[in-house]
């Protein structure tokens, strides 16, 4: 069991039966989803929100309930990855894409458990480059308005085509190689005329779950 399934199995463990869980988007919430498909096998009845349409896909392979967001008043746990991770439990989130839904399920939950190996634990926020998503029209003068920040943005691209989020959006990884004051900066972000919502996640984790490369796990909370 590597760090990324350590922390994902030791998350699951919190999901009791008939919970609303939420279900995050990448490749350490990955395996909470075949953890969580391998406890409803066994009998454990749960309702499931997924943060992207790759996710909901995933969840009814291994025969999860997915419900949509709209449908469940609140849900009782979270599960999701994120790609930096400060010692506040400040968080960068959206390398996968999904920053917008996995926002929205995140502060819908009574418990959002953050899962990532050692790696993504860092002193300051930044070094990742922070994904903002933007709407098509006029997203250059929205990327301006971003630079003005202190920033370089830069258009994500996949596979040679420009990458569109599961809102039909776009996505600007902002490279600020340090964020020091994140609960400064989110607002800042969020109040520019084009920009729906940054990867910031500024005190919303209840608690990370950090694997290890040996298979042990370290709760910060």
């Amino acid at each position: 069991m590597n760090a990324k399934q350590a922390a994902a199995f030791k998350a699951v463990s919190y999901v009791k039966d008939g919970m609303i869980v939420g279900l995050g988007t990448g490749s350490t919430a990955y395996w909470a989803i075949q953890y969580l498909g391998e406890r409803v096998q066994q009998g454990l009845k749960v309702t499931a929100v997924a943060t992207s349409d790759e996710t909901e896909r995933l969840a009814r392979e291994v025969n999860i309930d997915v419900q949509p967001l709209d449908q469940v008043d609140i849900l009782d746990v979270d599960i999701d990855g994120a790609d930096e991770v400060d010692k506040n439990l400040n968080l960068i989130k959206g390398g996968g894409g999904a920053l917008l839904r996995e926002k929205i399920v995140a502060v819908a939950s009574k418990m959002f458990i953050v899962i990532a190996d050692e790696s993504k634990l860092v002193e300051n926020l930044g070094k990742f480059p922070l994904p903002v998503e933007v709407i098509p029209f006029g997203y250059t003068h929205t990327a301006k308005k971003l630079a003005a920040l202190g920033c370089k943005p830069v258009l994500r691209i996949k596979e040679r085509k420009t990458f569109i989020t599961d809102n039909s959006n776009y996505i600007l990884d902002c490279h600020f190689n340090v964020i020091a004051d994140p609960a400064a900066l989110q607002p800042q972000i969020n109040a520019i005329a084009g920009v729906v919502e940054s990867g910031l996640f500024v005190k919303v984790a209840s608690k990370v779950i950090v694997g290890s490369a040996d298979g042990t796990v370290k709760e910060i909370a």
